[in-house]
């Protein structure tokens, strides 16, 4: 059944409207007609099956058939950093890290980053991202669109470290810890009730340099790796999301 967020105001007692691109998206690509039924979020505290009633240009109207649990999020909330990568590669992150599960996005300029940063374009490119989060987000089913957050320095990003239960900064020179390694020692500490706070820390093209590993950590980041072959940063954050998700039991794990 297909999936559309909408904001908090869209819903009513016992009915919802449906606007902008996603009104359209109904008529002309799905082409809906009364009847048909849609699952509808505001990605807060409330999602719902709806039967679409009518379909105007640029509104549809949909009567709420049937309230549902908002279950699909895992107990971990999970974060990640990305330096930013040359290209679309940053889309591609956003889209399968969605897919996989992650609550929120912090682009960050790093040492190496190749991107020449443009503050000017930036509004459009994290429109772009999110346009692209949102899709991602009602295509896998999540509770919740992801938040992309603009990008920050080195340093601010460093400074958000205290926010989190844990920070793991993934450096292919790691050769002790391995994410595992650090991951189930916080798992075996975490109560059972509670909903911990992850930022995954993921470089650039060229990686981190070593001043930058030794600061993370200063600021309170467990350096680790994962495993013996080196992945591009764009697969980095994909494999080492799938893996905290995969140990804290929400993909089936221990």
């Amino acid at each position: 059944m297909q999936r559309y967020f909408i904001s908090v105001e869209q819903f009513r007692e016992n009915t919802v409207e449906i606007t902008g691109e996603d009104a359209r998206h109904i008529t002309r690509v799905m082409r809906g007609k009364a009847g048909d039924k849609i699952i509808v979020s505001d990605g807060l505290s409330r999602e719902a099956v709806v039967e679409l009633e009518s379909l105007e240009q640029g509104l549809v109207t949909a009567n709420i058939v049937e309230h549902l649990d908002m279950l699909q999020e895992a107990r971990v909330k999970v974060t990640l950093a990305q330096s930013l990568p040359k290209g679309d590669k940053m889309e591609t992150v956003i889209q399968k890290c969605t897919e996989i599960g992650a609550v929120s996005f912090v682009p960050f300029l790093s040492e190496r980053t190749i991107v020449q940063y443009d503050a000017k374009k930036e509004e459009k490119r994290l429109e772009r991202w999110r346009k692209i989060c949102k899709e991602a987000a009602e295509q896998s089913h999540r509770n919740i669109v992801p938040a992309i957050e603009p990008p920050l320095t080195w340093s601010q990003l460093m400074k958000s470290f205290t926010l989190y239960d844990a920070v793991y900064f993934c450096y292919e020179k790691e050769q002790g810890s391995q994410l595992r390694d650090a991951l189930l020692p916080f798992i075996q500490s975490v109560e059972a009730s509670s909903t911990p706070n992850v930022l995954l820390v993921v470089g650039p093209e060229g990686g981190f340099s070593e001043g930058e590993c030794r600061k993370a950590e200063e600021a309170g980041a467990v350096s680790v790796g994962l495993g013996r072959r080196i992945l591009r940063c764009e697969t980095a954050g994909m494999v080492a999301l799938s893996c905290i998700l995969y140990d804290f039991g929400e993909m089936g794990g221990v």
